[in-house]
């Protein structure tokens, strides 16, 4: 069934189209207002895993997105090429705009850089290699607190195929940074690429993709120093990202693909609000299943969400690896 609600949806379009695509293949968006500047990121190359994969770059200028720059590539000192992955764009406040971003030849080797740009995502400092401990954020946006800490969530896949979640946390605007044990047991569940809800008053959730065809969850009510052990939430993860915002109005937003095919199927791709973190109501599909969706070719996933100063909700996922799609929603008209 389409639940799509036309009425909430203010923009839907491609950030390049297909046919003026500079590489093969793109994944993983991030994207970020900077001064009024919508920046989007993602990796491109001819596929996941290749050398040639970089990190892009496109700005929301005039109404339009301008062509796609690729902003850093994984060439290493020593001549040796590895790919990137998953940018994550995020704007402290009174900060900089930040760009993380992971090289290596895996994510099971792969170590955590940033740049930042100081005018809107134009151009970007040289790299900063994150300390060896440190991932930086893995998929998902760090949030800041009102007292201007910034929690970032975190992620390890370790070679011996143990997935980890933890918390890195920086009181410097990410000068440096604190990390935490793992929030869950990987014999448990298989959780990796966090995204966080503010609940207020010290209560924050913490929502992961796992290996467990499920969406987990902790909480924590400290502003995140220490978590409840994981368990599982009532919605379906088929092993892809999810991403989530907690909006102006105290409801949580979750972008999510709703089937628990492990390593399956990225379509549809959904929306689903919450009042309290634990009541999930499915109330929008970006891109619903059709009879006509091929399930074995068709992927939209890896969304990013965000909500801007005027209220309304920018969010920016894979379309079939070969373009990134972009929507913009009034969340007031999503019930």
């Amino acid at each position: 069934m389409d639940k799509k609600e036309p009425t909430a949806v203010i923009t839907e379009a491609f950030i390049y189209e297909i046919e003026d695509a500079l590489t093969p293949e793109c994944h993983a968006s991030t994207v970020a207002v900077s001064n009024g500047v919508i920046v989007a990121s993602w990796f491109g190359g001819t596929e996941e895993k290749n050398k040639d994969v970089g990190i892009w770059v496109s700005r929301k200028t005039n109404g339009s997105w301008t062509v796609p720059v690729e902003v850093v590539n994984g060439v290493q000192d020593n001549g040796m090429r590895y790919p990137c992955w998953n940018p994550v764009l995020f704007k402290p406040k009174g900060g900089p705009l930040h760009l993380y971003y992971k090289v290596g030849p895996s994510p099971q080797e792969w170590w955590g850089l940033y740049m930042t740009s100081t005018d809107d995502g134009e151009t970007w400092s040289d790299p900063i290699k994150l300390k060896d401990e440190i991932l930086g954020p893995i998929k998902n946006q760090p949030i800041e607190l009102a007292n201007g800490t910034i929690l970032s969530p975190s992620s390890t896949e370790s070679l011996d195929g143990n997935w980890t979640i933890h918390l890195e946390t920086s009181n410097d605007m990410g000068a440096t940074w604190t990390k935490s044990e793992p929030l869950n047991d990987p014999n448990e569940f298989g959780a990796i690429q966090p995204a966080l809800f503010n609940h207020g008053n010290g209560r924050l959730q913490m929502v992961s993709r796992t290996k467990n065809s499920v969406v987990s969850e902790n909480w924590s009510e400290d502003y995140g120093k220490t978590w409840s052990k994981m368990v599982a939430t009532s919605l379906p993860n088929p092993n892809s990202g999810v991403d989530g915002v907690t909006l102006k109005d105290g409801r949580h937003l979750l972008v999510y693909n709703p089937t628990d095919q492990n390593w399956g199927d990225r379509v549809p791709l959904s929306i689903a609000l919450s009042e309290n973190g634990k009541d999930w109501y499915r109330v929008l599909d970006l891109e619903p299943l059709t009879e006509a969706t091929d399930r074995e070719g068709e992927e939209y996933s890896y969304p990013t969400v965000i909500q801007s100063e005027d209220g309304k909700v920018h969010i920016v996922y894979t379309w079939n690896r070969k373009t990134v799609k972009y929507v913009v929603l009034d969340p007031k008209k999503l019930h």
